[in-house]
């Protein structure tokens, strides 16, 4: 099976049909097709398909999307608050490619031990910094990723350089 991508969440409904409004973080005015498919995490860990109907994009970050089996306020009430997640080669054609969301996938090098730290597997945007999570070792490791911190990003090799500060991690791998 696909790997799929978090991408987002439903904010809020919008009209009487079972419309719903969701922000995403794929940095570019985004419309997924009639037929395609997107995952809601209906359960906590368990994405539901739900195929698009229609789609109108508001901007940069915000859709709404009329899908199928929603056809009531009520019935997309249930849906707000809930993440959203794409497959991933439909992730690849629709994220703007200079988005922080386009490096999951990246490896990430350390130039001070010249090493391989990891692929990165899921980024989180914070008020004034981004984190890649990582696993090394089977454990989560977040690095964050600022101007103290990010060397290079060559989009080519699909590859991260970071100088990560003294005893990072320590904190994680001890």
């Amino acid at each position: 099976m696909e790997q799929l991508i978090h991408i987002g969440k439903v904010v809020a409904t919008f009209g009487l049909t079972g419309q719903v409004v969701i922000t995403h973080v794929l940095s570019k005015k985004v419309t997924f097709k009639s037929q395609e498919a997107i995952f809601i995490e209906v359960t906590k860990g368990k994405p539901v398909p739900f195929f698009v109907e229609s789609c109108v994009t508001k901007n940069t970050e915000e859709l709404t999307l009329k899908l199928e089996d929603v056809s009531s306020r009520e019935s997309a009430i249930r849906l707000i608050s809930k993440n959203v997640w794409i497959n991933e080669s439909e992730f690849v054609k629709h994220v703007d490619k200079n988005a922080p969301i386009a490096l999951i996938g990246y490896t990430i090098f350390d130039e001070e031990n010249e090493k391989v730290l990891g692929t990165i597997a899921e980024m989180i945007e914070q008020p004034h910094q981004l984190l890649a999570k990582i696993y090394i070792d089977n454990k989560e490791v977040l690095i964050p990723l600022n101007e103290s911190t990010l060397l290079e990003i060559n989009r080519k090799k699909k590859e991260v350089l970071v100088d990560l500060p003294e005893g990072l991690l320590d904190v994680y791998l001890k």
